[in-house]
């Protein structure tokens, strides 16, 4: 693969030294609260860039991270956190924003929001994107929400709230051993997921909650396969594997062990390099809408998607809008077939449908059988 020039490409690549063997001697009662940086993750490039370029275009349809134990992939999304970038945030507990009324009239909204747009204050305000992680044994209520139970108990008054789909609008939604979710909680997700929100019933209440989720999942194919609904609303799928030079195994050595000693000292002999990636994911974002693609990039897509026979569409809108994001963090307005090659893999592996390729090659040969007939009989 061609060495990357912009800045931000360049620095995925390349990270600061990070001076690990000369901390100081840990101290025991130093809590860790900063998270590994991003950059201090060694190698790994493919799972890195899977996840700027998501940062950068939510459109690509989210990540997933396909490898064994060990190979810093929850790491590596926890570590998103000092890159994130800015969005809207609602300021009700039902999830009320301007853009609800603009679509759905007051109706679309409550009655508080309602009022406070009427008196011209704000639904929502400016916040960083947010990761909220889905723990496995979250239960259906917890995930799209239902009735405040303590309100209930001590008020008796009866509300319905938000689950972590509600409040993971608009923010990254990260699933953990993605393959080993609950098919209720994954039919759920899929649905808000495809609808970009979703509605809660309780008795009479009602409520429509907005739910344009960026996903991100983690897997061990060793425990088992990924249901292929959900497999497909992933837009890239990164194959995370171990080490395998000798050198770069004892440097993830290094670094672990300096991040458990001194966390906070490993953090900002990072925070220089991390600040830089920050800002050029934020001004990437920006220059996105400006991106387009060239004639030849289109062609080349278009032709690696025929080739690998693949029904669904969101092959296509993954294999450019992640081109568009390429671009974008080489600080180009024009996607070139270089930016497909660079994706194409995070893009199309695993969409190829096998037992689809058998199931419609017999209904072609049962209807071959038919025209024979039909041919007989004229």
């Amino acid at each position: 693969m061609t060495q990357p020039k912009s800045k931000l490409l360049d620095i995925l690549l390349t990270s600061p030294a990070g001076q690990v063997t000369s901390l100081p001697v840990p101290d025991v009662g130093v809590a860790q609260i900063e998270p590994f940086p991003f950059l201090a993750i060694v190698n790994q490039y493919e799972m890195k860039l899977a996840l700027v370029l998501s940062l950068i275009n939510p459109l690509v349809g989210g990540v997933l991270l396909i490898g064994p134990r060990g190979t810093a992939k929850t790491t590596a999304v926890r570590a998103l956190a000092d890159l994130l970038p800015h969005t809207r945030r609602s300021l009700c507990a039902y999830g009320c924003t301007e853009e609800m009324i603009e679509t759905y009239g007051m109706d679309g909204v409550c009655k508080d929001c309602a009022a406070k747009f009427g008196y011209g204050e704000p639904l929502t305000v400016e916040d960083k994107v947010r990761i909220f992680e889905l723990p496995l044994n979250a239960r259906l209520d917890d995930v799209v929400g239902g009735i405040n139970e303590r309100l209930a108990l001590e008020q008796n008054k009866v509300r319905l709230e938000r689950g972590i789909l509600g409040h993971a609008d608009r923010h990254i939604l990260y699933i953990d051993e993605v393959n080993l979710l609950d098919d209720t909680i994954t039919d759920a997700i899929l649905d808000a997921a495809a609808q970009g929100h979703y509605t809660v019933r309780r008795g009479p209440l009602k409520m429509t909650y907005q739910a344009r989720i960026m996903l991100i999942g983690s897997m061990n194919p060793e425990e088992g396969k990924l249901r292929p609904q959900l497999m497909d609303r992933f837009g890239l799928r990164a194959i995370v594997r171990g080490l395998e030079e000798p050198e770069l195994r004892y440097q993830a050595y290094e670094r672990a062990l300096a991040y458990k000693q001194h966390p906070e000292l490993f953090a900002a002999s990072y925070a220089a390099a991390t600040l830089a990636l920050a800002d050029d994911i934020q001004e990437a974002r920006d220059r996105l809408p400006q991106v387009t693609i060239q004639p030849e990039a289109q062609a080349l897509g278009l032709e690696l998607v025929a080739s690998l026979q693949i029904d669904s569409n969101r092959a296509e809108i993954t294999l450019f809008e992640a081109a568009r994001a390429h671009a974008a963090a080489d600080e180009r307005l024009e996607v070139t077939t270089a930016d497909v090659e660079a994706i194409a893999t995070l893009a199309l592996r695993l969409r190829q449908s096998p037992h689809l390729t058998q199931f419609f090659a017999e209904q072609a040969a049962e209807d071959e059988k038919m025209r024979a007939v039909f041919a007989k009989r004229g």
